[in-house]
Order: structure tokens, then sequence, then C-alpha cells
């Protein structure tokens, strides 16, 4: 009979020491929960604290640090003192914001290079017209001397034909034309020799004269907006 009890007694006495075991160590582990929750909360408490002092609060290890500046109170003229934080976080940037300045530089970058073009274009329109109005001047301008030959080679009693008339006011009509698009003729004849605007062909010694000074013009010279479209051909006296 003693044989058959022991096996019982013995599996019972380990069954109990493992229990009492999984107990101690559940306690064990919900002190560690708890102590672990306490500390937690400390440190919220003590981060709160930091943050949300108010101002004019200093301590005692503060005020043993206080320069005598900020007492007298020069060293801030608002009289405000700003709270340190022990535990702040950097602040970084929304993924929106960093995408909103990139779009906008990038727009500005485009608007800049599109004003940059726009003059540019305007430039070379404005040349590409000054030069095209050049030839289409340059391709007027022997009309212009053949009317003027033609009219100085009229004797004076012919003049009152009604055709040489004509032809005379024809004549006016394409100089005035040509004077409001802004083709004017160089002055030539008296005055001082300008390589500028003056093609000197001939020099002649004259002493009613001065030096450098346009005795005969050959060839009428033409500028078209302050440029010279065409040389006058003169004779330079002295």
């Amino acid at each position: 009979m003693d044989r058959k009890v022991k096996p019982v007694e013995e599996k019972r006495s380990k069954e109990d020491m493992v229990k009492e075991a999984v107990e101690e160590a559940k306690a064990k582990a919900e002190q560690a929960a708890c102590e672990a929750e306490e500390d937690t909360s400390e440190v919220e408490e003590a981060i709160e604290d930091t943050q949300e002092e108010p101002e004019g609060a200093d301590t005692a290890e503060d005020e043993e640090l206080k320069d005598p500046k900020e007492e007298s109170g020069e060293g801030d003229p608002d009289g405000e003192k700003k709270s340190r934080k022990l535990f702040g976080k950097k602040n970084k940037k929304d993924k929106k914001d960093e995408k909103i300045e990139e779009l906008t530089d990038r727009l500005t970058r485009q608007m800049a290079e599109f004003d940059n073009f726009r003059k540019r274009t305007d430039k070379e329109k404005s040349q590409m017209y000054e030069i095209g109005a050049k030839d289409i001047i340059n391709k007027i301008l022997p009309v212009v001397d053949n009317f003027e030959r033609g009219l100085a080679g009229v004797p004076e009693e012919e003049k009152n034909n009604p055709f040489i008339e004509g032809m005379d006011k024809i004549y006016k009509q394409l100089m005035t034309t040509l004077e409001e698009v802004g083709v004017k003729p160089i002055e030539a004849v008296g005055q001082e020799f300008n390589p500028d605007f003056h093609n000197a062909v001939m020099h002649v010694e004259d002493e009613e004269l001065g030096e450098n000074v346009i005795a005969e013009e050959f060839q009428k010279g033409y500028t078209y907006r302050d440029s010279v479209v065409r040389h006058s051909m003169v004779k330079v006296a002295n």
C-alpha cells in the first residue's frame, strides 16, 4: 500500500511547485510593469513642466546664474524672459511644404527664363525689322536719285508743263513718305567733313572754304532712325 501512495504525493508536490513558480513570475512581471509605468509618468510630467514653465518662474539655480544686466533690465529691454526647453524637438518640414517650395522655385526660374526669352526675342524682332527696312530703303533711294536727276535736267521754260509738275508732285510725296517713316537726308555742302556720314571721293584746294569743309555733293546720303543707310559722296576742300 505504501508503494502506491508515494508517486501520487510526489506528483502533487511538483505541480504545486510549478504553480507557485508561475504565480511568483506573474507577480514579478506585474510589479516591473507598474514600476515602468511610474517611471514613464514621471518623465512625461518632467517634460510638461519644462515646456509649460511660466515666464518669470526661475529656480534657485537660475537665480544664482542670473546676469546682473538682466536683473537691472539692461540686457532685456522688453523685460521678458524666454523659457528654455530641455527636451525641444527639431522642427521638420512637412513633405507637402517641401514640394510647394520646390515647385515655387521651379516656377520662379521658368518665369525668369521666359522674361529673358521675351526680351531677347523683342530685340531680335526689332533688329530684323530695322534690317528689312534699311534693305527696302536702299532699293527705293535709286528711284529718288533718278527723280532728282530728271527734275534737275528740265529747262526753266518747261517747268510749267503739266507732266513735269505731276512728276514733281510725285517726287515730293515720295520724300514726305520717307521722312514720315524716319528717313532723312544728310546735310553735306558747307558742313565739316564727318567720316561717319560722308564718303570723300575727291579733294580740292579752295582758299574761300575752311579746312575739311565739304565743297560739293555728288550723291545724297540718308539716315534711318539715327543710323546711316547710305553715306554722302562728297568733295572735300583743303
